[in-house]
């Protein structure tokens, strides 16, 4: 072939064809690595969320072989599996010192569903995870000071790639939708979404839900298109439809909560599956029923309750259980879970909450109002307008289930938890709303075509405007204190041996930093910790700024004698700890942001 010829042909290659597109994708791939790599540098946190702890002290006691058991105990946890042991206990052996509790060996993990730490505990298989403080390695420090924790950045890292994945499913779902302009701004916005990335560094199951829900999203999609077909093919709609229902059970297996979306499925499936509806979404029904049957036993077979701990989220933070007083009871009064009362209250006020400022700010951007604007166009595509009404579904049942599980995490973090169910539409929001911005800007009237770009490019900028001031000097620091220093958590724990109890206002820091079992901090320091002593002799007790630092008044004052509060108070007045109270031994270097008393003294050189 002539050269000359060579060389036309690569032109018109690079011209059109695969070419433009490879180097788009290329160029947005390039981009994405460039801002998490700035914003990794310029912007991250540490783990900063009690969830996202959990989840990987969790994950790697499943990676080093220990099953799924947890060193986070739950005063709740201990109640429900000694109860449901002592009802399968012969009465003879009801008297003896059996550790119907299983707190004296590992103790089964009752909060958490198993996908996300099963796939953080094969990362940490996979990836060399170093769990002491390095302040050697100068990446991981500032002057010679802690700065990085290893762990909490690798975990990060690995949900900014799912995050990238959850990138390129919108793309595919917008395009499939629109056209490649809305699919091309869609995922910019969803690149320069400054609240996924939060959830990115969090530790949080949010990326991988978000990758799974989109996944039923691109299913749903296809299910209506193949309904749509002048001959569809009905064993195609059957698998698609019992792949939507693995799908939703894989969600609700990484988040209970998710689980509620088999409604929208099974809806959108009755209305516009085809001839066979009723068979498709009894197919999906049933797939999500097999899916999320085997864990439910599990559960049941270990505490008598089918989710543990996290299925009394309703509970939490009613009149009856205000902040984690539930969580934190070792005889919970459980006699009225029957009451409305409660249910409706917390639903009416945390619901008022939600479509007030939740829905207005959803996916973090302004641009988000353009997608309710959008909610009143008559779209000519049929996909689209059906796709809308899953959208809506979806809507109508996150808000109803984050009002019902709301819990004194919401409170703590508002934005950034577990409990946030909306942010995981917020992709189909961006790319509704960005198809309304299109409709607009194809009926303005401009003098010259190409300012049509800038238009574009200024619309993307101002969505974009809480991550571009998030990136802005000056550096976030890392170090996530108060009341999170793994330095001195770790120096805590590790006076401590690995088979020994402590007690801490943090538990879940305490057993990712310092990998030690920990008890979270009893409603009482006299007749619930005593309780808990009974069951295993609690032998540290930790307190972080959290506890330190609480209010004066409502925390400390207000508060009973046997309340912790008052326990700080006497302690401070009489410069040493109530007699009763088994822990004296205090070492230098803790006081007063924290506390660390033990048994014994366990630092000196003498007692070594």
């Amino acid at each position: 072939m002539p050269l000359v010829e060579i060389i036309q042909n690569l032109i018109h290659k690079l011209e059109s064809g695969v070419m433009p597109r490879f180097f788009r994708i290329t160029a947005l791939l390039l981009a994405i690595v460039a801002l998490a790599m700035r914003y990794d540098v310029h912007a991250y946190r540490n783990l900063d969320t009690p969830e996202g702890m959990d989840a990987a002290q969790l994950a790697r006691n499943i990676s080093e072989g220990k099953g799924y058991t947890t060193l986070f105990i739950r005063p709740l946890s201990l109640y429900l599996v000694q109860k449901h042991n002592a009802a399968g206990t012969p009465p003879m052996l009801t008297g003896t010192n059996l550790d119907l509790a299983q707190i004296r060996t590992a103790h089964p993990d009752l909060a958490n569903p198993p996908v996300y730490p099963v796939l953080l505990a094969g990362l940490m298989k996979v990836l060399p995870f170093h769990y002491a403080v390095d302040l050697k390695n100068a990446f991981w420090t500032s002057n010679g000071s802690f700065s990085y924790y290893q762990p909490d950045f690798l975990i990060a890292v690995f949900n900014q790639i799912l995050l990238v994945a959850t990138v390129v499913l919108a793309f595919f779902i917008a395009r499939k939708l629109f056209d490649a302009s809305v699919a091309w701004l869609s995922a910019i916005l969803m690149i320069g979404c400054e609240l996924l990335w939060r959830f990115s560094v969090s530790g949080l199951s949010t990326m991988l839900l978000l990758v799974i829900f989109l996944g039923l999203t691109l299913c749903v999609l296809k299910i209506e298109e193949t309904a749509r077909e002048p001959q569809p093919r009905l064993n195609r709609l059957l698998g698609l439809a019992v792949a939507a229902g693995v799908l939703t059970g894989m969600g609700a297996l990484t988040r209970y909560a998710f689980g509620w979306t088999i409604i929208p499925v099974v809806v959108f499936l009755v209305l516009f599956s085809g001839q066979k509806r009723a068979l498709h979404a009894l197919a999906a029904l049933g797939a999500f029923v097999v899916v999320l049957t085997p864990w439910l036993v599990r559960n049941f077979a270990v505490s008598g309750t089918p989710f543990g701990t996290a299925g009394f989220a309703a509970e939490e933070a009613t009149f009856l259980f205000p902040q984690f007083h539930l969580e934190r009871s070792m005889n919970p009064d459980l006699g009225h879970m029957l009451w409305m009362a409660p249910y409706f209250h917390k639903l009416t006020a945390n619901g008022q909450g939600i479509l007030t400022n939740d829905l207005i700010q959803l996916g973090g951007s302004w641009a988000t109002l353009l997608f309710w604007a959008g909610l009143l166009l008559s779209f000519r595509n049929m996909a689209v307008r059906r796709m809308r009404y899953f959208l809506l579904l979806c809507l109508v049942v996150f808000i109803v289930v984050q009002a019902l599980g709301q819990t004194q995490l919401s409170v703590g973090s508002p934005e950034v938890n577990s409990e946030n169910l909306l942010v995981l539409l917020a992709p189909l929001v961006f790319i509704y709303g960005v198809s309304f911005f299109f409709t607009l800007l194809e009926q303005m009237v401009l003098p010259v075509f190409q300012l049509r770009y800038a238009i574009i490019a200024a619309f993307a900028l101002m969505s974009c405007l809480p991550m571009v001031f998030a990136l802005l000097p000056p550096e976030t620091n890392p170090v996530v204190y108060p009341p999170y220093y793994p330095p001195k958590i770790q120096e805590a724990a590790n006076y401590m041996k690995p088979g020994e109890l402590m007690m801490s206002d943090a538990p879940w820091a305490v057993a990712w930093y310092g990998n030690r079992q920990c008890v979270w901090l009893t409603l009482d320091w006299q007749d619930e910790f005593s309780a808990v002593s009974s069951l295993k002799t609690v032998q540290g007790l930790y307190l972080t700024p959290q506890m330190m630092d609480g209010k004066f008044v409502s925390e400390w004052m207000e508060g009973s004698e046997r309340s912790w509060g008052g326990f700080l108070l006497q302690t401070l007045n009489d410069k040493r700890v109530p007699e009763q109270f088994p822990l004296t031994h205090a070492p230098t270097g803790f006081f007063p942001e924290q506390m660390f008393l033990t048994d014994r003294d366990r630092w000196s050189a003498a007692s070594k």
